[in-house]
């Protein structure tokens, strides 16, 4: 058992490798310091966001603690001894007491930032598994599996399903759910909105309600970490319906200001937008005004889209072309065609 022992990268992304090469330092020193190294210059995913990975990883552990180094050079090659010795100095100045023992992957060379730096220290060198943080970069959806449960709500592509009322949004999302194995959310309207029986009876706060719960569904199923989060409608199509509804109600405006607000938090990486050529099933309070007029009101809802700076793709055809349209859009998205 070593006393003061540290293991350290860039963490670009955290991967399996990682994670077992912790785990096992860990076990191995009654203090374990991990130390975050962070390259303003290089591109690289946000430090405070490899920051929390590694707490998240680690936070059951009592014996382990993250420090972050920072350096402006362009490139790694650019990180050169120039920067080493003086943050070598840095880390062990706010360690403040002797390291035992520095972990590595077998990756690093003999003539490494660890071996120079650290001489009065034993190396102790963890054999990799062929995982590389480039590699990974590369294309992290042919790696998932390598992916800590703690990174991949970072690489989650987000898509979203959007139209007007009965162009079978809510089925294709759990379709497209189903097909790439995938996580997925209703449409927190659809139950929410008929508190009174029927929409044309909403309140503000329902509204208010719809928008906010929405988000937060968003949110927590991006937690559970899958390569597609398929989203049925968002705050914009909320918005839409209370102008459809409620556009002389002066109590409106501000969950407006709300649709306008989270519209402008959300980020996707494909919007699909079903047009309204398939048959309209009145059913569930449906209207019949937007039944009769399906054209208008699906235009009225991609100039919102526009509108916002929303980028979309339009899907048409018999449902059975839509699904496979929507299929391939997505597997461009990740790579797989």
């Amino acid at each position: 058992m070593y006393q003061v022992g540290m293991y350290g990268g860039s963490f670009n992304p955290l991967h399996m490798g990682h994670v077992e090469c912790i785990l096992k330092a860990a076990s191995m020193c009654r203090e374990l310091y991990i130390v975050l190294s962070i390259g303003g210059n290089r591109g690289e995913i946000d430090g405070r966001i490899r920051y929390r990975w590694l707490y998240r990883l680690t936070k059951h552990v009592g014996n382990v603690t993250i420090l972050t180094i920072g350096d402006d050079a362009a490139t790694k090659e650019e990180y050169t001894r120039e920067y080493w010795q003086k943050d070598a100095d840095d880390i062990k100045r706010r360690i403040g007491k002797k390291i035992d023992v520095v972990f590595c992957g077998s990756d690093y060379g003999t003539d490494s930032f660890w071996n120079v730096c650290y001489p009065e220290s034993e190396m102790f060198i963890f054999r990799r598994n062929g995982i590389s943080s480039t590699e990974i970069r590369k294309n992290p959806y042919a790696h998932w599996d390598q992916l800590p449960k703690v990174v991949r709500p970072y690489y989650t592509k987000k898509v979203l399903l959007m139209g007007g009322e009965s162009t079978g949004k809510s089925t294709l999302t759990i379709h497209l759910a189903q097909l790439f194995n995938a996580e997925y959310i209703d449409e927190a309207g659809r139950e929410l909105s008929e508190k009174s029986g029927t929409d044309t009876m909403m309140i503000p706060e329902d509204y208010t309600e719809i928008l906010l719960r929405h988000k937060l569904n968003e949110t927590e199923a991006l937690e559970r970490g899958s390569k597609v989060l398929f989203i049925d409608t968002d705050a914009l199509i909320t918005r839409f319906f209370m102008d459809f509804l409620d556009g002389d109600d002066p109590r409106i405006e501000a969950n407006r200001v709300l649709a306008d607000a989270i519209d402008a938090l959300n980020r996707y990486d494909l919007i699909l937008f079903l047009e309204p050529d398939v048959e309209f099933f009145l059913e569930g309070g449906r209207s019949e005004e937007i039944r009769d007029n399906r054209i208008k009101y699906s235009e009225r809802i991609k100039e919102l889209l526009r509108t916002h700076g929303r980028e979309f793709t339009c899907i048409s055809g018999e449902y059975s072309e839509r699904l496979e349209k929507a299929a391939s859009e997505v597997k461009k998205l990740i790579g797989e065609e």
